[in-house]
This record gives C-alpha cells, structure tokens and sequence, in this order.
C-alpha cells in the first residue's frame, strides 16, 4: 500500500504542473478563466470557447442542458450555482448532494470513472477533473463526447476561478457569481477575525507517513482560517512522506482530522502523541467533503469549522447561503434594481476579498472515500483523489 501511494501522490505532482484555461465567449472577449469582472460573470452567451488543462479549445455551441460530472467538487459547484438540474451523471462521491442519487452514478468498481457510463449518459458537456488522465480524456472525446478537462487549483483564488469557469461553460454564470461573492465574504470574515490573533501550528495527517504539505488546497484552508500549515513552514509542498522524526520536530499544536474517532486515534498514536497537539489532545474534525473538496460550499464551511477550531475566541461574521440570498434580495428591493444591484455586490465582494490562499484540486480530492474509520482513512482519501479526482480532496 505504501508504494502504490507513494506512485500517487507522485503523480499528484505532475499533475499540478498542467497548464491554466483561458477562455472566450461571444460579446464576452478574451481573458483568464476566472475574471472576476461582474459583467464577465454575468454574461452567459454562446457559443463559448475555452481552452482546457489538455491545451484543447473546447467551443460550447449552446447551453448545454445534459452535464456529467466526473468528480465531486465539479459536481458540487453545479449544485451551488445553480445548475444541478443540467446534472445527469455523477461519480460515487458526489452521493451526499441533494438528489444526486437520482443521477447515473458513472464510477467504475473501486476508483476512477467507467468510460462507458459516461457514455451512456449521453451528456453534451462532461467536466473531468485535472486527475482524471489525458489518455481517459481522450478516449471519451473519441467516442463523441464533448469534454473539458479542468484545470489543477492550490489556492481560494483558483476556486473562484474554476467556479466562474463552470459557470461559463453550463450557461449559469450569474449563479456563480453569486456562489464566489457568497465564498469569499466568508473567506473575509475568517480572516478579518483572526488577523491579530496568534496562528496555532496545525499539521493534517493523511495517513501513514504522509502530510498535506503546501501549495495545496488543504493548506489554502488552513491558512484562511487563522492557522500556520507547519508542514509548509518546513517547505514541504503536496502531499510528501515525512519521517517520525520530522513530525515530532514540527510539534504542530492541533491536527486537523476528518472524523472524531481519527482524532482521538491520532493523539493517542506515535508520533502525533508526542507533539503538543497530542499532549494536550487538540485536534478539530472538518467532515470529509468539506475539508477536500474545492468548491464554494466546502471553502464556506471548512474555512468556518476550521477558524471555530483553531480561534474559539475569534469573532467572525459568516453567513450562511440563505442569509447571503436574503440580504442581496433586501438590498435588490431597496434599490429596485436587482440586475444593477447584482454588479454592485459582486464589485462589493471583490474589493474586499483578503488574500487567497493555497488550493489544490487533484490532491484534494482525497475526500473521495467511503472509509471512515482511524488514521488509514487519509491514505485511502489521497488514493481516491488521484482516480476520482477532488477532493478535491477534495479538487478539481
């Protein structure tokens, strides 16, 4: 198991080598995926073209009205900015989304994707995951598929980027603009009550020898919540095997883990009981989805838990989606003007928003596990970002 998880989380790292989408679009003009100008966002015309992380143009003709989806973080930005209707296939580990067991469930057995599920979904558009292999994507694409292999992200910024992305290339680009102003104003408020506040040193186990390092989305998440990724202070970047040794060294005052049980497994087992998150049994629980997977709703709530966890004293102002939705209605009724109030609150959430963090989309979707139980879940998860591709963890 050790080996085969090293070769993974090795091809993690080439896989976040693969170049960033640009995209056009009718009326829209020529920009990085991602331009968070609200009249960009908002315009949804067709055809569009993109380039893919493949260097493929990809040109959407119309709104496509069947959409697979080959991991749970694509699948889970469908969800949030409106387009879960257009969903027609899902992996495995999109299941906890509202209604999506009422999709076709195109996993193959263990990891990855079946080709001919996907097939037969008949979809107009697939968004793959930057894990999911060149060679896969290829292979759909010859058998008459429209694909769009999505870029890697290691920071908030390049969730917000893959989310205005989807949005442009399923025809839902005013949901996603609401979907980032909804994240990043959580993002801020994280932020803005921890800025004083003295950064714990946290450390995630995976599972075995190996951490989430930086330049991952992982570390993004703890670094927007008040915390200091001491693997990357160490200048370990990805998801490396560390010794014992170096684990003890970092000391890391709180572990972050996925399930209570991990926790109380983790600070009672060498080496983490010999640091002081295990001396003093800290640790703080992000479910599993949330803390890998890179999307709007996972950034929301992990960096929410997270900053409870690592600053309990902290004062921070989130929303939650409803809240959001309603206080942009009130202002919209106010105005009477929804559309214009609409540019004003996405120029509103981009002025404020605070530095992004690190994300990274194929190693965290590690997130893509059925397994629940002790310190060998985070190997499995690292495994099943590679074939599935999150997590994201939970990233794509």
């Amino acid at each position: 198991m050790r080996q085969t998880v090293s070769t993974i989380l090795t091809a993690l790292v080439v896989l976040s080598l693969v170049a960033p989408a640009t995209a056009t679009a009718a009326g829209v003009g020529v920009g990085s995926v991602g331009d968070t100008n609200p009249a960009m966002q908002a315009d949804c015309s067709f055809p569009f073209t993109a380039t893919d992380a493949t260097g493929t143009e990809v040109t959407i003709e119309e709104k496509p009205e069947r959409v697979t989806t080959l991991n749970p973080s694509a699948a889970q930005t469908m969800w949030e900015i409106g387009g879960e209707e257009q969903v027609v296939g899902v992996s495995q580990f999109a299941l906890y989304l509202d209604g999506a067991e009422r999709r076709s469930n195109v996993s193959a057995a263990g990891f990855g994707v079946n080709n001919e599920k996907v097939v037969a979904t008949d979809p107009d558009l697939v968004l793959a995951p930057n894990s999911i292999s060149p060679e896969t994507v290829e292979a759909l694409r010859n058998s008459g598929l429209t694909v769009f292999h999505l870029p890697d992200a290691t920071n908030i910024e390049d969730v917000r980027e893959k989310t205005t992305l989807i949005g442009q290339l399923t025809g839902n680009c005013a949901g996603a603009s609401e979907a980032n102003a909804w994240m990043m104003q959580n993002v801020d408020a994280a932020e803005n009550a921890t800025a004083d506040a003295e950064r714990p040193s946290v450390l995630y186990p995976l599972g075995g020898p190996y951490v989430a390092g930086g330049n991952t989305f992982i570390s993004a998440m703890i670094n927007a919540s008040g915390g200091s990724n001491v693997a990357a202070e160490r200048g370990l970047t990805g998801y490396p095997e560390v010794s014992d040794e170096v684990v003890v060294e970092a000391n890391p005052e709180i572990l972050l883990v996925q399930t209570e049980a991990d926790g109380e497994q983790y600070v009672t087992t060498e080496p983490y009981a010999s640091t002081a998150a295990g001396q003093n049994g800290q640790y703080v629980v992000v479910e599993q989805n949330y803390l890998n997977q890179p999307a709007p709703r996972s950034v929301v709530y992990a960096v929410q838990n997270m900053t409870e966890g690592f600053h309990p004293d902290a004062d921070a102002e989130f929303v939650s989606r409803a809240e959001f939705q309603a206080n942009a209605n009130t202002t919209e009724t106010a105005n009477g003007d929804g559309a214009t109030n609409e540019t004003t609150q996405t120029d509103e959430a981009t002025e404020t928003e605070a530095p992004a963090a690190n994300d990274d989309e194929t190693t965290t979707e590690s997130g893509d596990s059925t397994d629940t139980t002790g310190p060998g879940f985070g190997v499995t998860v690292a495994v099943a970002a590679l074939a599935v591709a999150a997590l994201s963890a939970r990233r794509l």
